[in-house]
């Protein structure tokens, strides 16, 4: 499996994953299940939209929730560096044919518009206000006290497609998945790409997609990974905890996963590693069990078919046909 030397210098310099924007039915829901239960800060709020971020964060918000009639994705964030990047951007994007557009967004400085090769909603921001760590004001840690935002993943038709789209602005790949075929052929199944130096900001695995698959909260440690077991286990909302606790291979991190009142799929981990230096990223076979459980049972089939749709963008069906391993067929194959 080919995976191209990175690209050390990009048109213009995203430095990470940023936000995410999401559309709910029931604002007051969503808002009382980011906050009591992962723990998230509200910076500001009005009858239509809660604008939050984690406990370490000092920008202005990580995660917005819109109030709308059918849930989805509006777009996914990334920060650059500075206003001369997106500008930068702009004619990066100009230049390679991909319609590009400088807009207003509340509480955010200089903001551009796009769409990837696969049709995912992103956009680019250079600032936003600040607003004051709380990470040391322990006496108002509720339920997980996510920390920050760390990356999201997404189910895309076509991986390769989406790799070659990020991988000039500088995305560098530190592990992958591939699928092996008969007769001794591999392709791309899937692929975790960085800008802050650990495993991932996005990771791109094969499906129906465009869509969200989950976005993803780092806490503090294990203990807060149980913790947050047993907040959503007090508020009612335990059903709610979809996958987990367990470990990954890939990123090697400690994991649960919950879906919100929409159903939008969140992560809370801990534990992976960093990814700064230049060194040749790791290949997992999609068939090796370890690639996503060090140990217990692998995934049910909801957790690789169910995904957040991208708000104008509608799914199509993925270029690469492979299995994946579900719990149900792990069943299947110990009775």
């Amino acid at each position: 499996m080919h995976i191209p030397a990175p690209v050390l210098n990009p048109p213009f310099n995203v430095t990470r994953s940023s936000h995410v924007v999401l559309t709910v039915r029931d604002l007051d829901a969503s808002r009382t299940f980011y906050t009591d239960l992962v723990g998230l800060v509200v910076s500001d709020a009005d009858s239509e939209t809660v604008w939050l971020r984690g406990r370490e964060e000092s920008a202005h918000h990580s995660l917005v929730l819109r109030k709308g009639a059918t849930p989805n994705c509006q777009r996914l964030g990334f920060r650059v560096l500075t206003d001369d990047d997106i500008l930068k951007a702009k004619d990066h994007f100009d230049s390679i044919g991909v319609p590009a557009q400088i807009v207003d967004v509340p509480y955010q400085g200089k903001t551009l518009h796009v769409r990837d090769a696969i049709g995912m909603p992103v956009e680019f921001t250079s600032s936003m206000p600040f607003r004051e760590r709380m990470f040391m004001a322990y006496d108002q840690y509720r339920g997980a006290a996510a920390q920050r935002i760390d990356h999201w993943q997404i189910q895309a038709q076509n991986v390769r497609r989406a790799f070659d789209f990020w991988h000039p602005l500088g995305f560098r790949t530190s592990e992958y998945t591939y699928s092996e075929e008969p007769g001794g052929g591999v392709d791309l199944w899937g692929v975790w790409m960085q800008r802050k130096g650990n495993p991932h900001d996005q990771v791109f695995t094969n499906g129906p997609g465009p869509r969200l698959h989950h976005f993803a909260y780092l806490l503090r440690d294990t203990a807060d990974l149980m913790h947050a077991c047993d907040v959503a286990g007090a508020l009612g909302l335990g059903r709610r905890l979809e996958r987990g606790p367990g470990r990954h291979g890939i990123s090697g991190a400690m994991f649960i996963y919950f879906r919100d009142p929409d159903g939008h799929r969140i992560e809370l981990f801990n534990t992976h590693y960093q990814n700064i230096d230049l060194e040749p990223p790791i290949g997992w076979s999609l068939s090796n069990p370890k690639r996503a459980d060090q140990w217990g049972m692998p995934a049910r089939a909801k957790w690789f078919n169910e995904a957040t749709v991208f708000e104008g963008a509608e799914p199509v069906e993925p270029d690469l046909a492979a299995d994946v391993p579900t719990l149900e067929k792990f069943l299947e194959m110990t009775d």
